[in-house]
């Protein structure tokens, strides 16, 4: 194994040098000097008799070099300042903005899905703008949110570098990267691209990269009106995608396509508008159904942190990993930390991270999906999905938690439904907070199954502005099939019922008419301390056979019960620790840019991903200055010479030390 490490070091050192050989090279501006703002560079791609239209016009870039960078933008999209009203011609930013112009196109998204209705997004060309300010000639058709926790978004679309199909209407072009290449993609603008229903075929696409692009991004992009997908990830590793805003395209937007790639970075991306396609033929996964998700992923051993996905079709976000005939999920082969491939199910692998997320206003059904089809599969209870900070609002399906052993922290749920079809095996969530649902807040075991395969342990629960339907806010699960079925809720809340309306109960069976429960034992909801310190509440069903067993053990109580539930205070009940997290994953770093500061020093960035804190990140021995939330790092080192060799290795708090280094050769 050391001996194979060290054969692939060098190859890495090969094919990341900076250059270390000639290479065919199309460069359309560069990292460190990018095309001015006061010029356009237009590449457009047209269909040419003879050749096959299937794969041309298309810009391919093979073992070459490829760089596309337009002038910077401060930010690519941000959230809006004040509510922007119907009819209005004018709106405020949630701060100033830098590098949008006179006459670039804008979007605005929707607030308000209106379920199953067309995308509502709006499209604007800005006639003038100051500080945060924005001014149009045609009034807004509706209102978009801007004030308060929840807010739409206001994107810019317009580069001065633009990559475009030629006939919009008929034989489109794509862009791709294959193995072995260089280049990254910096403001560029990807408007008209992709061959709907062609696999392989996207607007832009890395293709079977393997570790041979590290260090390459795609920053500050804009990738719209696309006929298949915005950008594909496809078995590429260490892919850095940064403030990319994507509107409208035919099937998912962002997409990670065959399940074997891992530590790529998508960090504060924009998703708005994907829809549905179809499944393309030969695709790698045969389950993916393309029905259009803003973020979409097989493999989690990926970073997802700061994204919004808003007026998607089906999905904001979306994993699946579904068992099937034709392909043995259980033995892809995905690069391990130590650089050596592993025949891995990728169900078992948890996210590095996944923060500060958000999903609003999707046409269809999901805000979150989390592994719908994973059949049970999951990582362990030392090495659970995690996530956090995550705002859904306007969807119809809050979150749909499949996956066994997983921690939410942090969640806000404004929809229709709240936690959705659950699979409770080891879940544990902290500071939950379900508001203004109007049917089924907190669902029973996969929903009309209803059954519950293992512990639940909620730390902190709001339910607020909950409307009336009949629906309990907290229903219970009627089998246990292993016996282990519990749930345990801590620091309950009921803020208010929406506009006075008639209380419902807190917890009993709904869902409408339900089989009669099948296994010996039921499923008791614990509510810890809910009679005073200690003094735990056991909640049963009346169709439960402890019930059944002794009736006269349990009372009514509204409104904590209804007419299908019962409680007894029991005592000697402890809140189950479910999860023991162990951080035995290293940290990965990425070389993103190399910068000549006068004869003799280099100015040395890049990013590191990981599931804890860094402790440090080192470039030549030396510590790196790391901006901790961003996970971004900066270095000088000396210049002395022609060639310069770099190697980038991260620790993190729990010790853990990168054990594949990104290695890159500079040359003046």
């Amino acid at each position: 194994p050391d001996q194979h490490k060290s054969k692939q070091q060098r190859a890495q050192k090969r094919l990341n040098s900076y250059p270390s050989r000639p290479r065919a090279a199309l460069e359309v501006g560069s990292a460190l000097a990018p095309i001015p703002a006061q010029h356009t560079a237009v590449i457009r791609l047209h269909a040419v008799e003879g050749l096959d239209p299937r794969s041309c016009p298309a810009i391919v870039c093979c073992a070459g070099r490829m760089d596309f960078h337009g002038a910077p933008l401060s930010r690519t999209w941000v959230k809006l300042g004040a509510t922007a009203k119907q009819g209005a011609t004018t709106i405020v930013l949630s701060e100033p903005v830098s590098g949008w112009k006179i006459c670039d196109r804008i979007i605005l998204t929707p607030t308000n899905s209106e379920y199953q209705h067309a995308d509502l997004t709006e499209q604007r060309t800005i006639s003038a703008l100051e500080g945060a300010t924005l001014t149009f000639a045609e009034p807004l058709e509706r209102s978009h949110a801007g004030e308060g926790e929840l807010r739409g978004e206001v994107a810019n679309l317009s580069r001065n570098v633009i990559i475009e199909s030629a006939n919009p209407a008929g034989v489109r072009g794509h862009t791709m990267y294959h193995r072995g290449s260089a280049g990254s993609i910096g403001y560029a603008e990807f408007r008209h691209l992709g061959k709907q229903d062609t696999l392989g075929r996207y607007s832009l696409h890395f293709h079977l990269c393997g570790n041979t692009m590290r260090g390459s991004s795609v920053v500050g992009a804009s990738i719209w009106d696309s006929h298949n997908r915005w950008l594909t990830i496809h078995g590429t590793n260490y892919l850095v995608v940064r403030d990319c805003v994507g509107f409208r395209s035919v099937g998912h937007g962002f997409f990670l396509e065959d399940g074997t790639e891992v530590y790529n970075v998508l960090d504060r991306n924009l998703a708005v508008g994907a829809m549905a396609g179809k499944p393309l033929p030969k695709q790698v996964l045969p389950f993916d159904a393309n029905e259009g998700a803003g973020f979409w992923w097989t493999n989690s051993r990926n970073t997802f942190t700061r994204n919004v996905a808003a007026a998607n079709d089906r999905y904001g976000f979306r994993l699946e990993a579904t068992p099937s005939s034709s392909l043995d999920i259980t033995a892809l082969e995905i690069m391990q930390p130590d650089g050596m491939l592993k025949k891995t199910d990728p169900r078992t692998l948890p996210f590095i991270r996944f923060e500060d997320n958000e999903v609003h206003s999707n046409v269809g059904l999901y805000g979150i999906n989390l592994g719908e089809g994973v059949d049970g599969v999951g990582p362990d209870s030392q090495h659970p999905f995690v996530v956090r900070n995550t705002k859904i609002w306007d969807v119809h399906y809050g979150v749909r938690p499949q996956t066994p052993s997983l921690l939410i922290e942090n969640m806000t749920i404004q929809s229709h439904y709240g936690v959705y079809h659950p699979n409770f095996d080891n879940h544990v969530y902290r500071n939950l907070t379900i508001r203004a649902t109007d049917t089924e807040p907190f669902n029973r075991g996969h929903d009309d199954l209803s059954v519950q395969q293992g512990m639940l342990a909620v730390d902190g629960l709001t339910f607020d502005n909950i409307r009336s339907s009949g629906m309990p806010l907290i229903q219970i699960s009627d089998d246990n099939p292993t016996g282990k079925g519990e749930s345990h809720f801590r620091d309950l809340k009921v803020i208010h019922w929406k506009d006075g309306s008639q209380e419902k109960a807190i917890i009993n069976l709904g869902g409408g008419p339900r089989p009669q429960p099948k296994t010996a034992k039921g499923v008791p909801i614990y509510l810890h301390d809910y009679f005073g310190p200690g003094k735990t509440a056991q909640v049963v069903s009346i169709r439960s056979p402890e019930f059944k067993a002794n009736p006269r053990a349990y009372r009514v109580a509204p409104p904590l019960t209804g007419d299908e539930s019962r409680v007894a205070e029991v005592a000697d009940i402890q809140f189950p620790q479910l999860l023991t997290p162990v951080d035995d994953l290293p940290p990965a770093t990425v070389i993103t840019q190399i910068e000549l500061r006068g004869r003799d020093q280099l100015l040395v960035r890049g990013i590191v991903s990981d599931n804890s804190e860094i402790r440090h990140v080192k470039v030549n021995g030396q510590n790196a200055n790391l901006d901790s939330k961003t996970r971004d790092w900066q270095i000088v080192l000396p210049a002395a010479g022609n060639t310069v060799e770099l190697s980038a290795v991260a620790e993190d708090s729990a010790d853990n030390v990168e054990k594949l280094p990104h290695l890159v050769v500079w040359k003046r």
